[in-house]
C-alpha cells in the first residue's frame, strides 16, 4: 500500500495491525500524531469537517509532481501547530491576571496592591491576587507570613491553607507554617475563621492554632517585630523558633536530647547570626555550634 492510502486509512482509524506497523515505520508518523493530539484540544476544528481525504487534498494544493508524496501536508500540519501554540498563548495573557510575589531566604519585600494597601512579605513567603478584578473582590492568598496594612473599603481577605482572615481597613499580621496559624491584630478589628471556628480581634489581641490547638492572647508590641529585622515569640514551640532561623539565615538546623516542643519566649535579630544562636541558647541552657557556614547543632549544655 503506498503511503498516500495508508494516511487516509489512519486518518479514518481503519488501519489493520500490519498496516498499523507500517504507518508507524514512516518518517513523518511522529510528526502527524503530534499534530492531531494537539489539534483535538483546539475546540475551534470541531467547527468545520472534510468531506474526505481526497476533497481535502484537493482543497489545499494541486500535487507537484516533482515533490515527494505528501509534501502538501506538511505546511497545514505546521499552521495548525502554530494555531494551537497561538491560541494557547493568547489564552493564557487575556485571562490569567494573577500577580504572584514571593520572597527567598532571609529576603523581605513590600508590594502595594491596586487600592494602595501595603503588604510587607516576610522570608521564604508568596502571595497571590487577581489584580484586574481586585476592585470587586479584594482577596490575596498568603503561604508564609506577611504583615497587612489594608486601606478602607469593601471587605478584604487573607486566605491561607488553614484559615481566612476578613477586614474592612485596618492593620494586621498573618503568619502560616505548616501547622501553625497566627494572627495578630494592631489596628481595628479582624475576623478569623479557622478549621470551623470564629474568633473577632480586635486592637492587640492575638489568635493561635498551632498543632490542632487553638489559643489566644495579646500582642507584645504595637506592630511586628520581624518588619524591624528581630523575629520575637510568646509561647511558642521551640521547633517553630528553629524553622524561623533556619529562614532568617539560611542555615540547616540539627538538635540532640532537645525537647523541640517545649515552649519559648524571647527574639533573635536577622542581621548577627551569633548573637542569634545566643539569644536562643542561653535562656534555654543550650550550647551550639557552627560546623560550617550554613549548618548549626544545638544540643543540651552539659
Amino acid at each position: 500500500m503506498d503511503q498516500e492510502n495508508l494516511i487516509q486509512k489512519w486518518l479514518l482509524e481503519e488501519l489493520s495491525e500490519e498496516e498499523s506497523k507500517a504507518f508507524d515505520a514512516l518518517e513523518e508518523a511522529p510528526l502527524y500524531k503530534n499534530i492531531i493530539k494537539d489539534a483535538s484540544s483546539f475546540k475551534a476544528s470541531n467547527f468545520s469537517t472534510v468531506d474526505d481525504f481526497e476533497t481535502f487534498k484537493n482543497r489545499v494544493t494541486t500535487p507537484d509532481p516533482k515533490v515527494k508524496k505528501l509534501e502538501w501536508m506538511r505546511p497545514m500540519l505546521r499552521i495548525a501547530s502554530i494555531v494551537v501554540v497561538a491560541f494557547g498563548l493568547y489564552y493564557f495573557f487575556l485571562f490569567n491576571t494573577l500577580t504572584e510575589v514571593e520572597t527567598l531566604v532571609a529576603e523581605k519585600t513590600t508590594i502595594e496592591l491596586p487600592d494602595a494597601s501595603r503588604v510587607v512579605l516576610n522570608a521564604l513567603s508568596e502571595v497571590s491576587y487577581d489584580e484586574k478584578r481586585w476592585k470587586s473582590k479584594r482577596e490575596i492568598k498568603l503561604e508564609g507570613e506577611a504583615f497587612f496594612d489594608v486601606a478602607k473599603g469593601a471587605k478584604f481577605d487573607v486566605v491561607t491553607a488553614t484559615g481566612t482572615v476578613s477586614v474592612l481597613g485596618t492593620e494586621f499580621n498573618v503568619k502560616q507554617r505548616g501547622t501553625f496559624f497566627e494572627v495578630a491584630c494592631f489596628e481595628g478589628t479582624v475576623r478569623v475563621v479557622a478549621n470551623g471556628h470564629t474568633e473577632i480581634l480586635e486592637v492587640g489581641d492575638n489568635f493561635k492554632w498551632v498543632d490542632g490547638k487553638m489559643t489566644t492572647g495579646k500582642n507584645s508590641f504595637t506592630e511586628p517585630q520581624w518588619t524591624k529585622n528581630t523575629s520575637y515569640f510568646q509561647r511558642i514551640p521551640l521547633a517553630e523558633v528553629f524553622a524561623e532561623l533556619e529562614r532568617q539565615y539560611g542555615i540547616a538546623i540539627t538538635h540532640e536530647t532537645i525537647d523541640a516542643d517545649q515552649l519559648f519566649t524571647g527574639g533573635f535579630v536577622h542581621n548577627d547570626l551569633d548573637t542569634a544562636l545566643r539569644s536562643i541558647s542561653e535562656p534555654l541552657d543550650l550550647d551550639y555550634v557552627i560546623l560550617k557556614p550554613n549548618s548549626v547543632r544545638f544540643s543540651k549544655r552539659e
